[in-house]
């Protein structure tokens, strides 16, 4: 078994096509093809399912990807650790995150990390808290963006303490005229909600206040969550960095009891880093660690 039949593994897995995978390694498809075929042959069992629809990992092929991954990963350390003997700053970075990462923090920390480092490339993966967990623990990524209450048994370095807020259509009649929302106020509405991959943190503060919320209306998206309140289907809670830059027209209070989320970056194991992702983690905890977080 080489590196090369395990990068064309993980590119067929990927892409769900031995042609696609062909493209984008630069091989043709029979080259492709004959790797796999070998790889099987040497491993005494099949790791994709060939079908009209497309290719598919079997369990055997499911359960050895993270391994591939580990075993690609190592090689690209030990390529970052070379050229850093050598005086260069190269590699490439995987990192993961959710929605309001990837729109309100990841472009500037980009730029301003590749206007420093510009021999390293950053690939982007974006998807739920479950998505950004599975990605770090099966290799996918070299580390990612978490809340600490979703990270689990994953290690995270705690960055900023991100309010939570509640957002109600624009001009929302309320009782009183209180600046902030109160537990029981929230009662008495309906809600518009995410899937509790999507929105944790806010499912933990309405579990901790014995909160259960009304709502007809579950969505996946931030913008999607929004333009409902907008429109009047019901009021939701979000973290007020999801907040910024929306394009609808809402009102938001804050909520009591205060209540926030906290925002980290994380890495299977931190103590160990290629030279390039060590680099970048290091560039975050500068760009973003608030002062309370920093040891």
């Amino acid at each position: 078994m080489t590196l090369l039949s395990y990068q064309v593994f993980k590119t067929v897995a990927e892409q769900g096509s031995f042609r696609k995978a062909a493209d984008i390694l630069g091989l043709t498809p029979s080259a492709v093809s004959h790797a796999i075929a070998a790889l099987e042959n040497e491993l005494g069992f099949p790791v994709l399912n060939r079908s009209k629809l497309g290719v598919t990992m079997t369990n055997y092929g499911e359960h050895l990807l993270p391994y591939i991954n580990a075993v690609l990963n190592s090689d690209e350390s030990l390529r970052q650790a070379i050229a850093e003997f050598n005086g260069l700053r190269q590699g490439k970075v995987k990192v993961g995150c959710f929605s309001s990462i990837c729109t309100n923090w990841l472009p500037d920390v980009m730029h301003s990390f590749q206007k420093e480092y510009p021999g390293i490339t950053i690939e982007v993966f974006q998807g739920t808290y479950d998505d950004v967990v599975y990605w770090i623990k099966n290799a996918v990524v070299d580390l990612g963006f978490l809340s600490v209450s979703s990270a689990g048994d994953i290690p995270i370095e705690p960055l900023y303490k991100d309010s939570l807020i509640c957002v109600v259509q624009k001009g929302l009649k309320r009782d009183g005229q209180k600046k902030y929302m109160e537990i029981d106020e929230l009662r008495n509405h309906q809600f518009v909600t995410q899937r509790e991959s999507t929105d944790a943190d806010i499912q933990k503060f309405l579990k901790e206040n014995s909160l259960t919320v009304q709502s007809d209306y579950h969505v996946v998206d931030d913008l999607a969550m929004i333009a409902m309140v907008a429109h009047g289907f019901g009021i939701c809670l979000m973290p007020e960095l999801a907040m910024k830059d929306m394009p609808y027209a809402v009102d938001c209070y804050p909520v009591r009891p205060e209540a926030y989320r906290v925002i980290g970056i994380a890495a299977l194991n931190p103590g160990f880093m290629a030279p390039a992702v060590r680099t970048f983690y290091n560039h975050v905890l500068e760009a973003y660690q608030q002062e309370e977080y920093r040891r």
